[in-house]
C-alpha cells in the first residue's frame, strides 16, 4: 500500500474516532440534564408546610417552646426567640435546584445549586449553568430550609409516619414527582434547659443525612417524553410502579464556559450509589412500616430540614411548571401505627 493511501486511511480512522467521541459526548450530556428549559416560568406556587409528632416526641423551632405540632408561622417567626435562625420559607414560589447532599462545614447547611438550562449551538437544551443558592432567613429563596429541635429523654429511633407526603395543591402539574426532602442532623446536647447551646449546634459534614424521595415510582406522560428526549437510562411509563431512576446531583458551580457531562465528577455526584436516598412509593408510607430516618440521643437534637424541587429529576420538565405543592411531615418514635 502506498504511503499516501496509508495516510488517508489513518486520517479516516482519526475522523471516525472523533465523530464517535463527539457522539458519546452528546449522549452523556443529554443524560445529565432534565431541568425546565430557559423559556419557561420556573415556579412552584402556594407553598404549605406542616410538621407534627406522635408517641411523646416534642418538637420546637427554637429549643424553648416545645409542641407536638409546628406550623409555617412558627417556622417563620422563630427568629424572635432564636436570633441566629436561618429559616427560609419562600412566600409564593420556589425554583428547581439540585444537591449532591454535601454539607458546608462552616454553616451546617446543605449545598444547593440553582440551574439554568439553555440551548446549545444545535438548538438542543443541553447547556447547563449552575450557581450556589445559599439560604437566608425570610420569605425569599429558591427552596425551603429550616431548623427543627427534637426533645427526648432517652435514645430514640425517629420515623416518618404514613401521614408524611408531598402532594399537589389546587393546581396539579405532577411537579410533586420531582420533590425531595432532606434531614441534616446538626448535633445533640444532653441538657434540655440549654436552649442557646442547642441553637448553636451545627454539622461539619453529612454524617446521618437522609434524603427522601416521596414519589419515586410515579411519573407523568410529560416526564416519560422528557426521559426519552434526554436518553435516560432505563424505560419508564406513566403512572406508578416504576423502578427508581438514578440522577446526577449537582455539587459545584457550573459556568457557561464549562464543558461538562454526566461522568464529570467535578460537577456531579451519581445519586444512585450514595446510599442515603429513601425511596417511597407514590402510594405513600405504609402504616404498618414507617420509614426509619434518624437516631435521636437523649436531650435536644437539632435537625435542619430541606424541601425542594430537584432540577436533575426527570419529572422536572416544562409541563410540570407552575404547580402547587403541599409538604407534610409527621414524625414518630414508633415503628408503625400499631406500635
Amino acid at each position: 500500500m502506498r504511503k499516501e493511501d496509508q495516510n488517508k486511511k489513518k486520517k479516516r480512522k482519526i475522523l471516525l474516532s472523533l465523530i464517535m467521541v463527539l457522539f458519546v459526548g452528546v449522549i452523556l450530556t443529554a443524560s445529565t440534564y432534565t431541568w425546565f428549559t430557559a423559556n419557561r416560568v420556573v415556579t412552584v406556587e402556594s407553598l404549605d408546610v406542616n410538621v407534627s409528632t406522635t408517641a411523646g416526641l416534642l418538637i420546637s423551632t427554637d429549643a424553648i417552646n416545645w409542641k407536638t405540632i409546628v406550623t409555617k408561622d412558627d417556622i417563620q417567626n422563630a427568629s424572635g426567640t432564636y436570633p441566629a435562625a436561618v429559616n427560609q420559607l419562600p412566600a409564593d414560589t420556589t425554583e428547581p435546584v439540585s444537591s449532591a447532599g454535601e454539607v458546608d462545614a462552616g454553616t451546617g447547611f446543605m449545598n444547593m445549586y440553582k440551574g439554568t438550562l439553555a440551548a446549545n449551538a444545535l438548538g438542543s437544551f443541553v447547556d447547563l449553568t449552575a450557581t450556589k443558592s445559599t439560604e437566608k432567613n425570610g420569605t425569599d429563596g429558591d427552596f425551603i430550609a429550616f431548623d427543627l429541635f427534637f426533645q427526648t429523654n432517652k435514645e430514640t429511633t425517629l420515623y416518618l409516619t404514613n401521614n408524611s407526603n408531598v402532594i399537589a395543591g389546587d393546581t396539579d402539574t405532577n411537579i410533586q414527582n420531582a420533590t425531595r426532602v432532606a434531614l441534616v442532623p446538626q448535633g445533640n446536647i444532653s441538657d434540655t434547659s440549654n436552649s442557646s447551646g442547642a441553637q448553636a449546634l451545627h454539622a461539619t459534614d453529612s454524617t446521618g443525612l437522609v434524603i427522601w424521595e416521596p414519589n419515586a415510582d410515579q411519573h407523568s406522560s410529560g416526564a416519560v417524553a422528557n426521559a426519552a428526549n434526554y436518553d435516560y437510562v432505563g424505560a419508564i411509563t406513566a403512572g406508578t410502579g416504576n423502578a427508581t431512576l438514578k440522577y446526577y446531583g449537582v455539587k459545584a458551580p457550573i459556568s457557561p464556559a464549562e464543558d461538562v457531562d454526566s461522568i464529570n465528577t467535578t460537577y456531579f455526584t451519581d445519586m444512585d450509589t450514595t446510599g442515603f436516598i429513601h425511596d417511597t412509593p407514590a402510594s405513600g408510607i405504609s402504616e404498618d412500616a414507617y420509614e426509619e430516618v434518624l437516631q435521636l440521643q437523649a436531650g435536644i437534637t437539632k435537625v435542619r430540614v430541606y424541601m425542594w424541587v430537584e432540577g436533575q429529576d426527570v419529572d422536572c420538565e416544562n409541563n410540570a411548571s407552575g404547580g402547587d405543592l403541599l409538604y407534610n411531615l409527621q414524625f414518630s418514635s414508633l415503628a408503625s401505627a400499631n406500635g
